[in-house]
């Protein structure tokens, strides 16, 4: 290769931000030309935006400007939405143009997984994005004050929240910190107030330690969240919910956060995907395709158990490290690393001081834990951004 490699990264998401940022220290000046593809000007947190959704914290708190992040004499950034990506030809095509790679990252992120359900795409809100959770945070509040002009309409006083995973759960913690705040507002009975929680597997936060999951559903029902569990959504209307038992919840806000699947263009370009992901080699590449890497909710990666592993930050940021390196070990012609994740504990807020987690082997829950929880996001924004960003983002 004559002139020197391009390599394109789709998504500024946590595996495409932190390869971006792993590879302009690695990379000389000159060794490949680097462009960072984004549909905003900034970086969001999204295991943050539970808060600003429910109204407990400030969306700017949840993003970071890119060009705070990146080296611009070492890293292009182009703002611009993905329209198509043409691996045979290596090109990707953008609303503003197109742009030709020898190397591509896809770390374009997820969308929500609606399993079939009739009419939850049309009718429920999705925790995805800071517009997103600005318009959840605004419509609950629209809630309250549309209630004071028809107090006969109790059903905008009851809140949908489809799925337990960790989104669902975090959510419904801040929400039910945010209620008293926005009774006393509106004076409003809180008593009319309803939480939903609905789950359609046997447990909420399926595949966490049983015992910290009662210690979380405990908290949540004392702040006054009522569970349904094993209780799957059969349809969603203008009106509310249908469970599978026949039974109907009157709501204005429907909430769901029950899956995500990947990216419909990874299918669209021809990759071969399960649910919209594409199942990765060990080095992570598209199988089939040596010059292109697939992270983050794109992606699956299996455990060796032979499961997918869930697609968390955790992980995303692990992937973009192997990510980094392979890339630069591809230019140099050096040996790639084989990824291996190496779980570092994982830790679900339950409100205003208080959540549960596993620490290596280690429990922990209450207050601990929400300190836990802090210290990690604290962790990640020196990841990305050093001291002067943990100062001004980071707040116990």
């Amino acid at each position: 290769m004559s002139r020197i490699p391009r390599i394109v990264i789709l998504g500024a998401g946590y595996g495409g931000i932190v390869t971006a940022i792993r590879l302009q220290k690695e990379l000389n000046y000159n060794e490949a030309d680097v462009t960072l593809v984004n549909k905003h000007d900034y970086h969001y947190i999204t295991t943050h935006l539970h808060m600003p959704a429910a109204g407990t914290d400030n969306p700017e708190n949840a993003r970071v400007n890119i060009l705070k992040l990146i080296d611009e004499f070492k890293i292009d950034f182009v703002k611009s939405t993905v329209v198509q990506i043409r691996p045979q030809e290596k090109k990707v095509i953008l609303e503003e143009g197109t742009l030709s790679y020898d190397y591509l990252v896809i770390g374009l992120g997820g969308e929500p997984e609606t399993f079939g359900i009739p009419g939850l795409k049309e009718n429920a809100m999705n925790i995805r994005s800071i517009n997103s959770v600005r318009f959840i945070r605004e419509h609950v509040e629209y809630q309250f004050a549309k209630f004071k002009r028809e107090p006969s309409r109790t059903d905008y006083l009851t809140f949908v929240v489809g799925g337990a995973g960790f989104t669902g759960i975090e959510f419904v913690g801040e929400l039910a910190d945010r209620i008293p705040d926005l009774c006393k507002e509106f004076d409003v009975d809180p008593s009319l107030v309803k939480i939903y929680n609905i789950e359609a597997a046997p447990t909420a936060l399926p595949g966490f330690d049983p015992e910290l999951v009662e210690y979380a559903m405990n908290v949540l029902k004392n702040k006054g969240v009522t569970f349904k569990i094993a209780t799957a959504i059969k349809e969603c209307t203008p009106d509310g919910v249908v469970l599978a038992t026949g039974e109907e919840i009157k709501s204005a806000t429907v909430i769901w956060t029950g899956g995500i699947r990947g990216n419909h263009m990874l299918e669209e370009a021809g990759f071969e995907t399960m649910r919209g992901r594409i199942k990765v080699d060990d080095t992570l590449h598209a199988p089939g395709h040596d010059n292109v890497y697939v992270l983050g909710d794109c992606s699956i990666v299996m455990s060796p158990e032979g499961r997918p592993y869930p697609p968390t930050a955790q992980i995303s940021m692990q992937q973009a490290d192997v990510c980094a390196h392979n890339l630069v070990a591809q230019i140099r012609g050096s040996e790639l690393n084989k990824f291996e994740y190496k779980p570092k504990g994982t830790v679900a807020s339950l409100g205003r001081g208080e959540a549960i987690g596993i620490v290596g082997s280690k429990k922990i829950k209450g207050g601990a834990a929400a300190v836990m929880k802090k210290l990690i996001d604290l962790r990640y924004l020196y990841i990305i951004g050093g001291i002067p960003l943990v100062l001004k983002k980071g707040r116990f």
